[in-house]
């Protein structure tokens, strides 16, 4: 999970890499044009960039020949910058200063997991920055994870602001030379603070003193494949075991973070203001039943009138929707033919920004099709629904001057290409940002004064149980990018149920009574926090391999008092990467231990090597 091979146990040494020259070969194949096309900007070993760009070594090799790549000797043990406490201290309100003090008191003292909850915009950042300082002070190593990588070099700028230099970084874009400078300066103790996604938790600190986890509600801090956990809780137990202070920050903390307060497991220290007198946005919902889009369009005429007097002041807006490419499904309009990946049960998502079509959950990737390949029919297939690329049509076409850009995974897939989106927006060259859940933590742009929700209605679908805490999260988190200047922010939420609870307390501003009212749901079915949820997944190539073993693990299944055990039943994903999978759900009472009986139990169950089974304990994804 940390490191691919043993080499940053070796000593000092010197690593080879290689980066473009500009000079374009006089040969130039489709690879090569692949190559340098992917590799613009970047630098590393030939494995690395062969692996970035999609082609072999032998076609990196041969550009290296002609001159495309050139080689750069790299020290892989510099000495890294050390950060100092006392650089450029912040000017705090009475509330952060407070907050602030109560942080740094803990370092030193022991195991302490606090809450960290304040507004959108209170300046979290800045108060758990002064614990770091202390933890510098007192010679100690801090950790800092955050939950997307695109949010690393933000984040880095302003670390660099306050105390001099930048933090070391941990994560999966990292070359291998950083990445083994890293593992040896952490190791040695010489990197005083290191920033990264959750796999920065397994590092060997040798002097811990502090761990902060950044936008702790985020689900993006669950790993699904290979070692399930969540970096939430991994973060809690690192801390207790290295007896040091844990800070879970957010502005919309989790169900199971809030009742750890509430039985007095954590404690809370709290921000009830945005920073510098600015003003929380004013949050309104559009009934799109009442007010709704012209036919082929997605944006109702109430937001784009607000979008139009945005632009005419100057101001930047943002349009968000959760869901990536330019539609969801590709439709025969002649046979009714829809696009599905052949190794998965999902449909193909169109993205005309990149010209393909594509499965988000085995990354199965195909050229647009001239003709339905059912009926044979040309210009018969037609896009269903919207995504962030087909909003971004819609805005062209409504106001052809505004500058937009597309903030997805697929366009800000590094912290370089987030640095970039971060300096244009802050040199006023976007008007209208269109983004995905990637756009809806982190960022600061004060001159970014109204957003709209594309379609609020959109996460609450399916039987998820955090499904309506998770929009509310999303929306409540996507509306605090509004207004954090000293300009007012306005949020217009498009839903077809403006009567939903959760739609009702956005508006409202009822957050303790939409928190209640989840939590006494939750505790009222045993469902987590106050009961616990375990998933057994089985997949296997042949699915009557998959469904005799699930079959094998139900029958079982121990009968225990407080433990109820569903299924086995198909996933709703039936197959995933040309697997077939089967799903039980184990639901029991919060005082059992089922990580042994789930132990005991299917250790007495024999199944082959073409057979897959996976726990996951607490599991975030039903699919």
């Amino acid at each position: 999970m940390i490191l691919p091979s043993s080499s940053a146990l070796e000593g000092p040494r010197q690593l080879i890499e290689y980066r473009p020259t500009g000079l374009v070969p006089q040969r130039m194949t489709p690879q090569r044009l692949q190559a340098l096309t992917k590799l613009e900007g970047r630098q590393g070993t030939i494995r690395e960039l062969a692996a970035h760009a999609g082609v072999t070594d032998a076609v990196l090799r041969g550009l290296v020949n002609a001159g495309a790549l050139e080689p750069v000797a790299v020290e892989a043990d510099r000495p890294l910058p050390v950060p100092d406490p006392d650089y450029a201290p912040p000017d705090l309100s009475d509330e952060q200063r407070e907050a602030a003090a109560s942080l740094g008191g803990a370092i030193g003292t022991g195991f302490d997991p606090v809450l960290l909850h304040g507004v959108t915009g209170s300046g979290k950042t800045e108060v758990y920055f002064e614990a770091i300082a202390e933890a510098l002070r007192q010679d100690r190593q801090a950790l800092v994870l955050l939950p997307e990588i695109a949010l690393t070099e933000p984040f880095l700028k302003r670390f660099e602001a306050r105390f001099g230099c930048v933090p070391v970084a941990w994560h999966s874009d990292l070359r291998s030379s950083q990445r083994r400078r890293a593992w040896r300066a952490i190791a040695s103790g010489e990197a005083k603070v290191t920033v990264g996604a959750r796999s920065a938790l397994f590092l060997p600190y040798r002097r811990l003193g502090l761990i902060v986890v950044d936008e702790a509600h985020e689900p993006t801090f669950k790993q699904e494949d290979g070692v399930q956990y969540h970096a939430r809780d991994v973060a809690v137990m690192r801390g207790l075991f290295e007896d040091v202070p844990v800070i879970l920050s957010s502005a919309t903390p989790a169900i199971e973070t809030r009742h750890m307060v509430e039985i007095g497991r954590y404690r809370e220290v709290t921000l009830t203001r945005r920073y510098a007198g600015a003003t929380l946005p004013e949050i309104r919902a559009l009934d799109l039943t009442q007010d709704p889009p012209p036919r082929g369009r997605w944006l109702a005429p109430s937001l784009v009138e607000e979008l139009a007097a945005n632009l005419d002041r100057g101001e930047q807006s943002l349009l968000f929707l959760n869901r990536r490419g330019f539609a969801p499904l590709i439709l025969c309009r002649n046979c009714g033919h829809r696009f599905q990946c052949p190794n998965c049960t999902a449909w193909m998502v169109e993205h005309r920004l990149m010209h393909r079509l594509a499965c988000h959950h085995c990354g199965h990737v195909m050229p647009p099709p001239g003709e339905c390949p059912e009926c044979h029919e040309e210009d018969s297939l037609v896009p269903c629904g919207p995504g962030v690329e087909r909003i971004a049509d819609e805005i062209a076409a409504l106001f052809p001057q505004a500058r937009i850009a597309i903030v997805t995974s697929d366009t800000i897939w590094s912290p370089a290409r987030a640095a970039e989106f971060v300096a244009a927006m802050e040199a006023r060259a976007i008007d209208i940002v269109i983004g995905t859940q990637l756009v809806t933590k982190g960022y600061h742009f004060p001159d970014l004064t109204l957003v709209g929700v594309v379609d609020a209605d959109l996460g609450l679908a399916g039987g998820d149980l955090r499904a309506a805490e998770r929009s509310f999260q999303q929306i409540q988190q996507v509306a605090g990018r509004a207004g954090r200047g000293d300009k007012p922010g306005r949020v217009l939420v498009q839903t077809h149920d403006p009567q939903a609870p959760v739609i009702d307390a956005l508006v409202s501003g009822d957050a303790p009574g939409f928190y209640a009212a989840e939590t006494q749901a939750r505790h009222e079915a045993a469902m987590p926090p106050f009961g616990r949820l375990a998933a057994i997944i089985v997949s296997a190539e042949d699915s009557s391999q998959a469904e005799a073993v699930a079959r094998r693990i139900g029958n079982a299944a121990p009968r225990i008092e407080g433990m109820a055990v569903f299924g086995p039943a198909p996933a709703p994903l039936a197959m995933l990467r040309g697997r077939h999978r089967q799903r039980l759900l184990v639901h029991a009472a919060r005082s059992l231990d089922v990580q042994d009986v789930i132990r005991a139990w299917l250790g007495e169950v024999h199944w082959g090597s073409k057979v897959r089974v996976a726990v996951d304990v607490d599991p975030y994804s039903f699919l």
